[in-house]
């Protein structure tokens, strides 16, 4: 249970950062507001690989820590339970959440980013190929091109309208009393035909400026298309990393097959890191957990960037990380030959 609310209360903290930057890129890009649960849920599952193996450390620690404040610890100890039978239950439960991230990390995480590729790429579609509203600043994706009307006739003509285009340092500026927008039959080219109006040109900080009266100007815009789909390495599926030696490839997919495997060495590192002397809090000892996990964390994104780059061959790649931490946990743990006779002198005793 500990695990779970911490888990849940990380998860709503990443949620939340979630949601700040989705809203951002969708007042960026115009996404339409139907889009925006689908990209935070879909961030949420792309997040909970990361999430589970923390939470599952943090509320290991926060259990047994409770049992060692308690003397409860040392109650069962003098009774006979050995470090063995308490670790068994950890690391069972570590090896079932240990299968779900396993899930998320080389299923349901890749399909997540991909979709997200598809909704955005939508999204974007959508909001350059839609209709101007008037009342409202729209933007043509990377064309450089603002334009705003202050309302619009039942025929569709735009009145009051601005528009601004940007073409290197110059600047044009267009002021008219009316406008028509035109779409073309595949989206991909707007055309905006002014009337009655002014247009300045020139560049921002300097004295280059014109002014040019219109009768008609015609504003061509095309949209950029939209970027094909399935090109980024984290939305491919892992079935098509298999085989591929490629440096970058191959550390994707050990990236996806570390996550997994952190759960199941941060629960067993959780396990001697709980341990509290006499008098000590509950919540002393879960800095370190803390500032080790963030330090694992960090050494295997340095050694993914180094396996990408060719520092270190494939065979190495990030399995380096785990030894390391595998030594850290048998540094601060009884051995196994003691563990295991602790648990058969438990059980001449019983």
């Amino acid at each position: 249970m500990a695990a779970l609310g911490v888990s849940a209360v990380l998860m709503v903290v990443l949620i939340t950062n979630q949601l700040a930057q989705v809203l951002k890129r969708a007042a960026d890009n115009g996404f339409p507001a139907e889009v925006l649960g689908e990209l935070v849920a879909l961030g949420g599952l792309r997040q909970a690989e990361i999430i589970l193996p923390i939470g599952l450390m943090l509320g290991v620690m926060l259990a047994l820590g409770r049992l060692y404040h308690d003397s409860e610890m040392t109650a069962a100890t003098a009774c006979g339970v050995s470090p063995l039978h308490i670790s068994r239950p950890i690391l069972l439960v570590a090896s079932s959440v240990a299968l779900l991230v396993a899930l998320l990390s080389l299923w349901i995480s890749p399909w997540a980013a991909e979709r997200v590729r598809e909704v955005r790429s939508a999204a974007v579609q959508a909001g350059d190929y839609a209709v101007i509203t008037p009342g409202r600043f729209r933007s043509f994706g990377t064309s450089g091109v603002v334009v705003y009307a202050q309302s619009k006739d039942a025929d569709g003509t735009l009145r009051n309208v601005f528009v601004k285009r940007a073409r290197e340092e110059r600047y044009e500026i267009a002021l008219a009393d009316r406008a028509r927008h035109e779409i073309s039959a595949d989206g991909a080219l707007h055309t905006l035909t002014l009337y009655a109006g002014e247009r300045y040109e020139g560049v921002p900080g300097t004295a280059q400026f014109r002014r040019i009266r219109f009768a008609e100007n015609q504003i061509p815009v095309r949209v950029p298309e939209v970027a094909p789909r399935g090109l980024e390495l984290e939305a491919k599926a892992t079935a098509d990393l298999l085989g591929d030696s490629s440096p970058n490839v191959q550390a994707e997919l050990q990236r996806r097959l570390s996550l997994p495997l952190s759960v199941w060495l941060l629960a067993w590192m959780a396990i001697p890191l709980s341990k509290l002397k006499p008098r000590q809090g509950r919540y002393a000892r879960l800095w370190q957990g803390i500032v080790i996990y963030f330090v694992y964390m960090s050494l295997l994104s340095a050694a993914q960037v180094w396996l990408e780059r060719g520092v270190v061959p494939s065979a190495v790649g990030l399995w380096w990380v785990h030894g390391l931490l595998i030594l850290g946990v048998i540094s601060l743990g009884p051995r196994p030959r003691r563990l295991i006779g602790l648990g058969g002198l438990a059980g001449r005793r019983a």
